[in-house]
């Protein structure tokens, strides 16, 4: 089995690495072909150049091709792409061929031997991305597919046994598309019989670890342990000194968990830094820009859609079309948070179905699936979160971003901030459209806790690409038609 899993770690790189290089040279065929032998260059402006013979082209895609594939392995893009997302995967070929980019014109600039052509170079970029992710797009489902078939897994132990082991039991082992497969589980007890973790085999206490490892060749190991187990996990580590093994922990300290934790040296005092400032000066202004820019434009696009919309909702129920509600925002402040209409008129006022008291439970979440209140058409906006779309407005304003955690109503705010540790941690930024809860999976009546993990990770680590990877992954989650239910 261990040499069946190199084999498999060997070949999938090998093959994203091949179709990398042919990608790179296919786009330059095709931009220089666009160029000379159509007139599409031509008619969008660009003045007429006598171009070099297309050799000569092919001879710089050598230096082109070293150079991007290069930056592609700086940043660890040639593996087993076990845990990768197609749309952060786009995100990672738009980062590395725009950086090399910069370096192919800044080689170019300084080449006396002929001018490359502009119009080439520019076609050059966007047909790297589109033919770049194409086939790693390709190859990424041939791996996933290989996984789900049983084939090239990796095995994999986890030590712990509590509802942190238990979650990562069910999204690795119960989902083989990822790549692993649990031979079982280490702890100073069995699992609850009520877990999903209770199904795998109890394999022993820690301590029974390290022989288990050494016998059947185990390279990674994920840990989930409390801190009470902390003196026998050191034990455990010291015992495999040695082996070729991969130990993976899930930290159990919050604020480890979500904080980018840094070492700071003070006049040669070192301090370890688990809680910063969200944004910079330039961070605040280019996350306006962005929201600005992206919800402006959203809006003039769709502007034909919603308005059908709009129609729709007026001739399927009675009542206004847009839902209208008081949410909590950055620093506290409360605003108007704008929803197409889903429910029926004065649908708040009606009795919930049960599952939506929550409050002396913190587990648990806000929301009802399958919510009889909602019109006929409210369940095919909620389905596809297209009642989202007038936060657009929202977003305009100010008073929301693209990207953050969801703003929740006033009553529930103060009553889940003395329930969940940190809970208004997540209103130091501006409340968001979507947020990395919510591609992940937690939405709705999910646990509050959990999110909350998440909207602090993504207060502590934002970047406008992080942001763009949550968009993306929205739209993908928007376009399978899951179910929403955040009220």
């Amino acid at each position: 089995m261990p040499s069946q899993r190199r084999t498999s770690d060997f070949l999938f790189p090998l093959f994203t690495l091949l179709s990398d290089v042919l990608a790179i040279e296919g786009a330059f065929l095709f931009a220089y072909f666009l160029r000379i032998h159509t007139s599409l260059i031509d008619a969008l402006g660009f003045p007429h150049e006598d171009l070099p013979p297309v050799g000569a082209y092919l001879q710089g895609s050598l230096f082109v091709v070293l150079a991007w594939t290069l930056l592609f392995n700086a940043r660890r893009m040639y593996g087993a792409r076990r845990n990768v997302v197609l749309t952060d995967e786009l995100v990672n070929v738009v980062k590395v061929i725009s950086f090399g980019m910069l370096i192919v014109m800044s080689a170019g600039f300084l080449y006396r031997g002929f001018s490359y052509s502009r119009a080439v170079v520019g076609l050059l970029w966007v047909f790297a991305i589109l033919f770049v992710t194409f086939g790693r797009s390709i190859l990424l489902r041939a791996e996933r597919s290989s996984y789900r078939r049983g084939r090239n897994l990796e095995d994999a132990i986890l030590i712990g046994s509590d509802s942190q082991a238990d979650l990562i039991y069910s999204k690795l082992h119960l989902h083989p598309s990822f790549g692993f497969r649990i031979r079982g589980y280490f702890a100073a007890t069995p699992a609850y019989e009520s877990l999903p973790l209770a199904g795998a085999p109890y394999l022993g206490t820690l301590a029974a670890a390290p022989d288990y490892i050494r016998q059947n060749g185990i390279q990674r190991a994920f840990i989930a342990v409390g801190s009470e187990d902390h003196p026998a996990l050191f034990d455990l580590i010291g015992a495999c000194e040695g082996l070729t093994i991969e130990f993976m922990i899930v930290p159990d300290v919050l604020e480890l968990l979500t904080s980018q934790v840094r070492v700071r040296e003070l006049e040669g005092i070192p301090f370890l830094k688990v809680k910063g400032i969200p944004f910079t000066a330039w961070g605040r202004i280019s996350k306006r820009a962005f929201d600005l820019v992206v919800s402006v434009v959203l809006l003039l696009l769709l502007s034909p859609f919603l308005l059908l919309i709009c129609v729709v909702i007026r001739l399927d129920s009675r009542g206004p079309i847009l839902f209208r509600q008081r949410r909590i925002g950055m620093d506290g402040k409360e605003f108007i948070m704008y929803k197409f209409r889903s429910m029926v008129l004065d649908a708040e006022l009606l009795d919930r179905t049960a599952g939506l008291k929550v409050l002396d439970d913190p587990a648990r979440g806000i929301g009802v699936r399958n919510d009889p209140r909602r019109t006929r058409f409210g369940r095919f906006l909620r389905a596809t979160s297209l009642d989202e779309l007038p936060q657009l407005l929202n977003v305009v304003h100010g008073e929301m971003s693209l990207v953050g955690p969801r703003p929740e109503r006033p009553h529930f705010v103060k009553e889940l901030q003395n329930l969940v540790p940190k809970y208004l941690d997540r209103h130091r930024v501006k409340t968001g459209m979507t947020g990395w809860a919510q591609v992940n999976g937690l939405r709705g009546d999910t646990s509050i806790a959990e999110r909350i993990k998440y909207d602090l990770y993504y207060v502590e680590n934002w970047s406008l690409s992080f942001d763009i990877r949550i968009l993306l992954r929205t739209v993908r989650a928007a376009l399978t038609f899951r179910e929403a239910s955040d009220r």
